[in-house]
C-alpha cells in the first residue's frame, strides 16, 4: 500500500527503502557497514537516522545507541532518543564512532550536522557516512523527475527528499573540519528499476561499473578520522659557551709574542 506521499509523487528515505531499488541499496549499504564496523573498538557508538539500515548490529562497543530526529519505529529498532542532529545532546569529546546513513542530505543543515559531529568524537574517533551521489544516472534521474512532478506528472524511484551532497564536495568539508578521509568506496550501478526482474537482470552492471566507471555509482561510503595535531613545546636555543684553554700558556711564549 502506497503512502500519500508515494502517491503524490514525492518519496521520502524510509518509504523509499520499502521499493525495489531502495531494498538494492539497503542491501548493500548493510553488508558494507556490518563488515566495516565490526574492526571499530572504543566504548560508545551513534547512529543517527535511517533506522531500516542497522549500521551497529556487528559493532562491539558495550555502549550503541541509535538516534532520529522523530519517534520512529522501523522494525525491531526504536530510537534511543529523538535529538535534532544539528544539537546532539553529548558533551564534546565523549564519542568513538558515528554513523550518518544518509543523515546529511535529509537534514536541514548538513554542514552544522558535520561540525556537531566533529565536537561530539573523540580524537581519532571515526565518523562513517552513506550517501546518494548526484554525479550518476540516479542523479540525473532525480533531477528529471522533480522537474516532471512539478509538472504534475512522474512518480520518483529515487528519494526527492533533501539535497544530495557530492562526494568530493563532503570530502572538502570533511578536511575543512579536521578529519582525514582513511577510505572510500562506490557501489550500486543499476537503473533504479521499480522491477525486481529488472533489476535481478542488470546485476551485471554492479561488476562493470565497479571496474569501468567507479565513480558514478548511485551510492557513496566513506570513513573519516578525526585528526588533533598534537603541540610539541619547542626548548630555547641556548647559545654553546666558548672552549675555553685547558693548558695554561707559557710565560716564554707570552714574551715572544709581545
Amino acid at each position: 500500500m502506497q503512502t500519500k506521499a508515494m502517491s503524490d509523487g514525492i518519496i521520502g528515505l524510509q518509504a523509499w527503502f520499502e521499493t525495489p531499488p531502495g531494498r538494492y541499496v539497503q542491501s548493500w549499504e548493510q553488508a558494507v557497514l556490518d563488515r566495516v564496523v565490526a574492526d571499530l573498538f572504543g566504548y560508545h557508538a551513534l547512529q543517527l537516522g535511517s533506522l531500516a539500515i542497522q549500521g551497529l548490529r556487528c559493532n562491539r562497543m558495550p555502549h550503541r545507541w541509535y538516534a532520529d530526529s522523530q519517534t520512529t519505529d522501523i522494525g525491531d529498532i526504536r530510537p534511543a532518543l529523538v535529538t535534532d542532529f544539528a544539537a546532539l545532546p553529548f558533551p564534546a569529546a565523549s564519542l568513538d564512532l558515528v554513523l550518518l546513513p544518509h543523515s546529511l542530505e535529509c537534514g536541514a543543515d548538513p554542514h552544522t550536522t558535520l561540525r556537531e559531529v566533529e565536537r561530539v568524537l573523540v580524537p581519532e574517533g571515526r565518523v562513517v557516512i552513506c550517501g546518494l551521489n548526484p554525479a550518476s544516472l540516479w542523479g540525473f534521474g532525480q533531477r528529471r523527475r522533480e522537474w516532471m512532478q512539478r509538472l504534475g506528472g512522474g512518480q520518483a524511484r529515487v528519494p526527492t527528499g533533501g539535497e544530495w551532497i557530492g562526494y568530493w564536495r563532503l570530502r572538502d568539508w570533511l578536511r575543512l573540519l579536521g578529519f582525514e578521509v582513511e577510505s572510500g568506496q562506490f557501489a550500486c550501478y543499476r537503473p533504479a528499476f521499480r522491477s525486481e526482474a529488472w533489476l535481478a537482470r542488470t546485476a551485471w552492471m554492479d561488476a562493470a561499473g565497479d571496474r569501468w566507471w567507479p565513480i558514478f555509482g548511485a551510492v557513496y561510503f566513506l570513513v573519516a578520522v578525526k585528526r588533533v595535531p598534537g603541540v610539541r613545546p619547542l626548548s630555547p636555543r641556548w647559545k654553546p659557551r666558548g672552549v675555553l684553554a685547558s693548558q695554561p700558556v707559557p710565560l716564554s711564549n707570552r714574551a715572544g709574542l709581545e
